[in-house]
């Protein structure tokens, strides 16, 4: 019996709620002062390496659809190439500030993935706006790791990614297969108007 797919987008949702969390304590402490316990440098590459494997397995055990089963391995592969990348930053075998821009571009690729995913319009369903959503965000958000690329050292970089993965849980605790957005659902979602 495979969860409904609200189940695991909320159990995804706490996953980034404490990634973002882990992210906005290292912003706010500074990186020299978070990572005097040398484990903490590895939490976000270790969350992001998890949660590339866990999509993975969703991408493996729901495939409903050809376009399920792609985007969700677009996700997996993001993911996993982020988090690699990242973990080999902390371990100190890549030292270029460069390396931020696959951290982007994992962004820009997911955040297309999710705009290409969802096939309903906005307001279809609760579900296709969130998916919209999200994928706007993920492409807007893929500026901070370019930017920390680009111009490394700046606040802003930090906060916003950090801030990012808190509004992406928030929105896939949001999160109904059918449920109306703004008072409107399509009479084509499957759900009582």
């Amino acid at each position: 019996m495979l969860p409904r797919a609200e189940i695991a987008h909320w159990l995804f949702a706490a996953g980034f709620l404490f990634f973002g969390l882990v992210l906005l304590a290292e912003a706010i402490v500074g990186q020299a002062v978070f990572r005097r316990r040398a484990w903490r440098a590895y939490l976000w590459p270790s969350l992001a390496l998890f949660a590339g494997v866990w999509l993975w397995v969703i991408a493996i055990f729901s495939t409903f659809s050809t376009l399920h089963l792609v985007a969700h391995s677009i996700w997996a592969q993001a993911a996993t190439a982020a988090g690699a990348v990242e973990l080999a930053r902390v371990r100190g075998r890549l030292h270029s500030s460069y390396w931020s821009l696959v951290t982007a571009g994992a962004l820009l690729v997911s955040g297309g993935s999710f705009l290409v995913h969802e096939q309903n319009g906005w307001l279809f369903s609760r579900s296709a706006f969130l998916h919209h959503l999200i994928g706007w965000t993920l492409v807007v958000a893929s500026l901070f790791p370019l930017g920390a690329a680009l111009r490394p050292r700046r606040a802003v970089w930090v906060y916003g990614f950090a801030l990012t993965w808190i509004a992406v849980a928030v929105m896939l605790f949001s999160d109904r297969d059918i449920a109306p957005i703004f008072g409107h659902l399509s009479d084509l979602a499957g759900g009582t108007p």
